[in-house]
């Protein structure tokens, strides 16, 4: 009988960190030229161009830091959110970070990339809103998430299926809002 409990117990020992590695969680992009992340997005399909991920990869970090400093962004997000509510920040919600990030990707006139508008929780007090990046013509399941907002400007990136804290659903009507400038910040949700 030990041996059999031994075995079991080895056997979920060596499950579990595999288990935690197939969920491919979010996780923080190390720099500007973050290899992991730019291998991720290459990974995505044979047609993905490595320069465009690279540059994919460059825009998403600096956006971040760029907003960071800003809207001097704090933390915890919440207070973040308090403080642009009541009109002591400029900016620095989560659609906000989405919305200049998706901006600053189409600048880059992506050929072999394609963006997403991502939302969790939509139409509550917990709504976040990301992008996402796939192969052109890829399912937005199989895609990259870019979230800029969740720790204050330090981008996280990870698969959208991945992620334990949000269940992502792709809205391309907002995407295409988005993009042609049809709204303002100050009527957008939180």
């Amino acid at each position: 009988m030990p041996v059999v409990l031994g075995a079991l117990l080895a056997f979920v020992a060596c499950a579990w960190p595999a288990q935690a590695r197939e969920r491919k969680e979010p996780v923080f992009a190390t720099s500007a030229d973050d290899a992991v992340l730019r291998s991720r997005i290459v990974a995505l399909s044979p047609t993905i161009s490595p320069e465009e991920a690279q540059r994919v990869a460059q825009c998403a970090y600096t956006t971040g830091r760029d907003l960071k400093r800003e809207w001097r962004v704090v933390w915890p997000p919440g207070l973040q959110n308090f403080l642009v509510n009541t009109g002591q920040r400029k900016g620095g919600l989560c659609f906000q970070f989405a919305t200049e990030l998706l901006l600053r990707l189409d600048k880059l006139k992506l050929q072999t990339l394609e963006l997403h508008w991502a939302e969790s929780y939509e139409r509550t007090a917990s709504e976040h809103n990301v992008i996402v990046v796939t192969a052109v013509g890829q399912p937005f399941e199989k895609g990259i998430l870019l979230d800029n907002w969740r720790y204050g400007g330090r981008l996280i990136w990870g698969q959208v299926t991945g992620d334990p804290e949000y269940r992502w659903r792709e809205n391309k009507a907002e995407f295409a809002r988005r993009l042609t400038g049809t709204f303002r910040y100050s009527r957008d949700p939180l």
